[in-house]
């Protein structure tokens, strides 16, 4: 009996389960085992009218997967998401740091450790902000933009083809013709399965949808920002995917880390708003009517015997238009804890009144001006 098999049966035994995570000592490989049960208890949504299914929680790689996180915390956290039934892996062309990493380091985990599970994965990447000098890598809509960008994830992820790609943002310098165009031929190029936006208005996303139409390739879905902070998708682009067919995928449910236990007795020196390179969460979001709001919540989410993540997570899938919140984590533990929040997906009348005297608008929208459409 060699050396393999006998660790092979010693982690049944230790475990109960057959899912093991070995590590060849000759060659130090991980061989990576997912949980059997992943799928027992894990929530699906129809994206829109598509035959397309989402996990209720998505994971995204937009901070944390880059050069400055070591490839082994990486792979505990994507084992970890993957474990709990989680499927759907979002990127995009610059996420990192530095841009372009993420991508590069997804597609090594992938290769090494989930190349066996690819038809289980949904991964998305998008195109559009700045990635590369030159006119052409400032993002925007084009042609030349999009589908160089797209070859290029599809490079660093080392695969043939991704099962969503997203223009990330609108762009008023580009006829929105020529980025219906640039879509559907990905679509017909074998390039994505799917296509979305991201942070377009509901009047822009009406738009976009007919001109896909026209070329026979449906809009998929629309990714904006989306928590107790920051609601401006209730005002019009609810209802404007639900006309087109379209699904709802929320970014920053947890509004940056604001809507954690992380800020509600201050700003610890870890916090990433400490941190270089921490545009997305600055010091003027942390206001103090901020983290009094939060602490309120908090208070609900206690009586709900939930924590105040798993609260926010759960409140913006309470409207069935919404297909998926998507999280990031630092850790394995964090995955875990949000995905929790699946347990108690129902309020009352009471409690969501009770919440919507503390969710308002906090200025941390920093999308705001791609998602109108008079955007430049």
């Amino acid at each position: 009996m060699d050396w393999l098999l006998i660790e092979c049966l010693s982690a049944i035994l230790c475990s109960g389960s057959t899912r093991t995570n070995l590590i060849d000592r000759k060659t130090k490989i991980m061989t990576y085992r997912p949980d059997p049960e992943r799928y027992d208890s894990a929530h699906f949504r129809r994206v829109g009218r598509s035959g397309l299914k989402l996990p209720a929680i998505s994971f995204g790689l937009w901070h944390n997967f880059g050069d400055t996180t070591p490839l082994d915390v990486q792979r505990s956290i994507l084992f970890k998401a993957f474990d709990l039934g989680i499927t759907h892996f979002d990127l995009a062309n610059n996420y990192g740091p530095p841009a372009g990493s993420a991508e590069i380091n997804f597609g090594h985990i992938l290769k090494q450790d989930l190349a066996a599970y690819r038809d289980e994965l949904i991964i998305s990447s998008k195109a559009g902000w700045d990635m590369w000098p030159g006119p052409y890598g400032r993002g925007g809509g084009s042609k030349k933009a999009l589908l160089s960008s797209l070859d290029q994830s599809l490079t660093r992820l080392g695969v043939d083809y991704v099962d969503i790609f997203y223009s990330h943002r609108f762009d008023a310098e580009t006829p929105l013709e020529e980025t219906a165009d640039t879509l559907a031929q990905a679509v017909r190029q074998g390039k994505a399965l799917y296509v979305g936006v991201s942070s377009y208005s509901g009047n822009k996303t009406r738009e976009i949808a007919a001109l896909l139409k026209e070329r026979q390739v449906p809009l998929l879905i629309n990714q904006p920002a989306y928590n107790l902070f920051n609601r401006w998708i209730e005002k019009d682009l609810l209802a404007a995917t639900d006309e087109v067919g379209a699904g709802i995928i929320a970014f920053t449910p947890l509004a940056q880390g604001l809507l954690t236990n992380k800020y509600l007795n201050g700003v610890p020196q870890d916090a990433r708003v400490n941190r270089p390179g921490a545009d997305f969460l600055r010091p003027e979001h942390l206001k103090e009517e901020n983290i009094d709001r939060a602490r309120a919540l908090n208070e609900i989410a206690k009586r709900r015997g939930q924590s105040l993540a798993q609260l926010a997570i759960a409140w913006v899938l309470r409207d069935p238009r919404v297909t998926s919140a998507l999280i990031g984590a630092s850790s394995a533990r964090q995955v875990e804890e949000n995905v929790a929040a699946l347990n108690d997906l129902t309020f009352s009348p009471e409690e969501l009144a009770e919440i919507d005297r503390y969710a308002v608008e906090g200025g941390i929208n920093l999308w705001e001006k791609p998602s109108h459409d008079e955007a430049v």
